[in-house]
């Protein structure tokens, strides 16, 4: 048994079975990983709403207890393999006990898997979570998406999966309406800053990256991705690895909603911006300004964006911290054409969360595709 902070681990190897784990679990069971700082792109236009990561091989239950992740076709039974079963097990409370396997927990128990961070090729880490809810609370217009999305939830009936879930902004409003959900997201700061807010209530959480995730036999009527998050996939390769996974979670007939910015022209003809001002806000007594810069790569459709969040107290500077992370942006017929090879039928793209025409000077390309019945 080794302790995790306020976490109890219990951790078994199983020679038979093949069941190890290799230094990068151990530095994360033994808390020893530091924060990799990722980069990812985006203009200030394109607020960032997640990131992506990889995997570790521990499953972590709702802040309680760790045990060893099951590979596929096998489950932990008090801390050993068995062969035969789902790897979607669900894990009870446990106080330094075992983990009772085999049985569906109760409603919001808010598994995570837990995967290492070392090979994050995005991470917003610590920097963001700390400060993601109160700077984007400044921003009214975030509102219409949230309720867009929380329609689309509603009348799939659930369950329903978001990818890029970040602190909950969207994904606790679907939960609070009483509809079934699970989110993904691939930064365990993010993660661990929703199961705060949600008080021991959070929906089912699942950190994987969404080129990746694997739910097992889990079915969904409605997949959505808010905030940007389907533009932290940076190639051909990775964008159709993760519509493949949510074919695969998607019930027939079931839906996929996203959203990225529509570029502008005039800014991406713009290579180097300059740092400028972006937000203004407060935090635990302290006023924050958020500054970004950002750099264009036009031949890849990559932005890479530096935001650097500058700490005032009293109206003196007492420190400031910096995340760094790239973005991908799309044209209307390159994601009909994504769409098209993944499969989807019924392609709709919207100009804004209102379900208005794509125009000239519409700010979003809104996709809602269905899978085949």
């Amino acid at each position: 048994m080794a302790v995790l902070g306020r976490h109890h681990v219990h951790v078994s190897l199983d020679p038979p079975t093949g069941l190890a784990l290799d230094f990068d679990v151990l530095a994360a069971v033994e808390g020893s990983l530091e924060a990799i700082e990722g980069e990812q792109a985006g203009g200030v236009e394109a607020l960032v709403e997640d990131s992506v990561g990889a995997s570790t091989g521990l499953r972590h239950d709702s802040g309680i207890g760790l045990v060893p992740q099951p590979v596929a076709g096998e489950a932990f039974e008090h801390g050993r393999a068995r062969r035969g079963t789902s790897a979607q097990q669900r894990l009870h409370h446990f106080d330094g006990g075992e983990a009772a396997v085999g049985e569906e927990s109760a409603p919001c128990a808010g598994l995570v898997h837990i995967r290492a961070v070392h090979d994050f090729e995005d991470s917003y880490g610590a920097v963001t979570a700390r400060f993601y809810d109160a700077a984007y609370a400044t921003l009214e217009r975030l509102g219409p998406d949230r309720d867009f999305y929380l329609r689309l939830a509603r009348e799939s009936g659930g369950p329903v999966l978001e990818l890029g879930c970040g602190t909950g902004r969207v994904l606790l409003a679907v939960a609070r309406d009483g509809i079934e959900c699970t989110g993904v997201d691939a930064s365990r700061e993010m993660l661990d800053a929703l199961q705060a807010k949600a008080r021991g209530r959070a929906p089912q959480l699942v950190q994987a990256r969404m080129q990746e995730f694997d739910l097992g036999d889990e079915r969904f009527a409605l997949i959505y991705a808010p905030f940007r998050v389907f533009q932290h996939l940076y190639t051909v390769e990775a964008q159709l690895a993760c519509l493949a996974r949510v074919r695969a979670h998607l019930a027939p007939g079931g839906r996929l909603a996203f959203d990225v910015f529509n570029p502008r022209l005039d800014r991406i003809w713009i290579e180097d911006v300059p740092e400028e001002q972006d937000l203004r806000f407060s935090q635990d007594g302290e006023e924050v300004v958020r500054y970004v810069a950002t750099q264009r790569d036009r031949p890849s459709q990559l932005m890479q964006l530096t935001m650097r969040y500058e700490r005032r107290r009293e109206g003196r500077v007492v420190g400031n911290e910096f995340a760094r992370f790239r973005m991908r942006w799309y044209t209307r017929f390159e994601l009909e054409h994504l769409m098209a090879r993944a499969g989807f039928d019924e392609v709709a793209i919207y100009g804004d969360f209102d379900r208005s025409p794509l125009g000239r000077e519409s700010p979003s390309l809104i996709v809602v595709a269905s899978a085949p019945c």
